[in-house]
């Protein structure tokens, strides 16, 4: 059995900062990050558009209380306002620490680091590094892992959390490499790992978004908040699905359908292209249900619009959206300096996940927390996102949460011995259970049953729903995962079966995608991202509050839970 005193799922941004930031405050402590990618691979570093901060260097007006209120609003008045405080508040400094840790922000002449216009925000406050500012981030926190001696278990999958006696007590590990097992026990568990947009067919996110860290909490009897809050992001490009930043928005592309009209003039005339996400992508929606869409050939009636950069010129797409321009070219072969690029929604971010308080602590329910359990990130519901998120917002959560995490842990396991745990049960489980799928005589392949659930997923609970949707969806799920029992595996080596990984993410993946799909149905109102065309109002009496939805294979129970309102009292949203 290995023993750290604190391990750490996930080498993304959140469980990097985490891990930098115990070591910080107590070299001594023995802190190691388990990841099934190399960190450098994590989904962090695709992130392409920033992250905000009132650093006034642009915009000499802006101040934490207009960052709050703009990301309360766009949360449609779901968000946390405790959180959002602490959130905004530590934004500035943690832009100065990365930029003291090495980050290469972009500039502006006189040096000081430079700031952008994004959805959402009143303010132009987004500080970035090009258009791969996660890159920039995730790389320099890497490295710092490294001079402060973080153990890193590079390309391990995690498949069990080890909960007892309401204290999370380890995990149970799988080498990738060679099929090996192995249990961690620590005296604290932190999760990292991540959302789950592989739960969709058409999805920004990687081929390791499968809601592994989420999965296991639910089958450890744990909540999982506000999964019905799922952000599909306006401008994936079409038909890959592949994300172009908001960036590209935000230094000035335009939006244009069929008729070649700047369309969102009628749906957020202020904000027009950089209004929140959740309103841009039912904007796009309508606008290709109404026969204002593109055909490849250009023709009306298709299912993209065209994000169009031509007029803002060569030199300045080059130098602030190179990434953008260089997927369109990778992809499609198209000059976006010379043609419009075709974009269409895409599924993007997870609002909701495991429930922890501003302490990074795991929640076991409204009013009650886990011992020795904590999370941070996409893969967390702290909520400062509520509804919907604000562009720019995700990277400085991972940032502030992961540092403010990170202290509450070296804090937590000074007095704290390493706890008991009977690691040949868990052993015999994890074996049993990997060798049951090795075993299995089934007829049905992976790659059918995972399309065929992404595409229930994305038929019928997508950026528009209704219960009738929703309810077909629960029952073609059911059979799906009835079908699991069914799939048989052709690789049977122990060197690097990615064969079974996929096997083990599918199961995750459908926990999640019930989840979501059960908690949207109960939610009988529309709200941020979740738009009920059979309940197109808000219901702030009956539903201004927090879904906690826990797990079991004989279905999913759902409660609620207050949310923290202490400074903007809700109304109507506009834009």
């Amino acid at each position: 059995m290995l023993e750290h005193d604190v391990i750490i799922v996930g080498g993304g941004l959140a469980g990097c900062r985490a891990a930098l930031e115990i070591k910080q405050t107590d070299p001594s402590i023995d802190v190691a990050i388990v990841a099934k990618t190399h960190p450098i691979r994590s989904h962090s570093v695709a992130a392409q558009g920033g992250m905000a901060a009132t650093l006034r260097n642009v915009d000499p007006e802006d101040g934490w209380e207009a960052h709050a209120f703009d990301t309360v609003k766009g949360s449609d008045y779901l968000a946390d306002q405790d959180a959002v405080a602490i959130l905004t508040q530590e934004a500035p400094d943690v832009v100065i620490d990365l930029e003291h840790l090495g980050v290469l922000f972009s500039r502006l002449p006189d040096g000081r680091i430079a700031q952008r216009a994004f959805g959402g925000h009143s303010h132009k406050r987004t500080c970035y590094a090009a258009d791969k500012t996660g890159h920039a981030i995730l790389h320099e926190l890497v490295n710092n892992l490294r001079r402060y001696g973080v153990r890193v278990y590079e390309e391990w999958y995690v498949l069990q959390l080890i909960l007892e006696e309401n204290t999370a007590k380890g995990v149970v590990m799988y080498r990738i490499l060679d099929s090996s097992l192995e249990v961690v026990r620590a005296k604290a568990v932190m999760f990292a790992t991540g959302g789950y947009g592989r739960v969709f067919n058409t999805t920004s996110n990687d081929y390791a978004s499968t809601g592994d860290g989420l999965a296991m909490c639910a089958i450890a009897g744990l909540p999982l908040e506000d999964m019905e809050f799922v952000q599909f992001h306006p401008t994936g490009l079409y038909p890959v699905g592949v994300l172009i930043s908001e960036a590209v928005r935000g230094e000035g592309a335009y939006l244009r359908n069929s008729d070649g009209k700047r369309f969102m003039e009628d749906y957020a005339p202020n904000q027009m292209e950089l209004a929140p996400r959740d309103i841009t992508s039912r904007a796009i929606t309508l606008e290709i249900r109404a026969g204002r869409g593109i055909h490849p050939d250009g023709s009306p009636g298709g299912t993209f619009v065209h994000l169009d950069l031509r007029h803002m010129g060569r030199e300045s797409i080059m130098l602030r959206v190179p990434f953008a321009w260089e997927e369109a070219h990778r992809h499609l072969d198209i000059d976006a300096v010379d043609e419009p690029m075709p974009v269409r929604p895409t599924a993007h971010y997870s609002m909701g996940g495991i429930p922890v308080n501003t302490d990074g602590q795991v929640r076991r329910s409204a009013d009650s927390l886990v011992e020795g359990f904590f999370a941070a990130g996409e893969c967390a519901c702290v909520s400062v996102h509520g509804a919907n998120r604000l562009g720019s917002n995700s990277l400085l959560e991972c940032v502030v949460y992961g540092r403010r995490t990170g202290k509450t842990i070296a804090g937590c396991v000074q007095n704290r011995k390493l706890p008991n745990v009977n690691a040949q049960s868990y052993l015999n489980a994890a074996k049993e259970r990997i060798q049951s799928l090795l075993n299995q005589n089934g007829t049905i392949r992976i790659a059918k049953i995972r399309q065929e659930f992404q595409d229930c997923m994305s038929e019928h609970c997508g950026v528009f729903r209704t219960a009738e949707i929703m309810q077909e969806g629960l029952k073609r799920l059911r059979q799906l995962q009835q079908q699991y029992g069914q799939i048989y595996l052709d690789d049977k080596d122990t060197c690097w079966n990615t064969e079974l990984l996929e096997a083990l993410e599918l199961q995750n993946l459908t926990i999640v995608g019930e989840t979501i799909l059960t908690s949207a149905l109960k939610r009988q109102e529309s709200r941020g991202a979740h738009s009920r065309e059979d309940f197109p109002n808000r219901n702030d009496k009956q539903f201004l509050k927090h879904t906690l939805a826990y797990y079991s294979p004989a279905g999913i129970e759902i409660e609620y839970m207050d949310v923290s309102i202490n400074r903007f009292e809700p109304k109507e949203r506009k834009y």
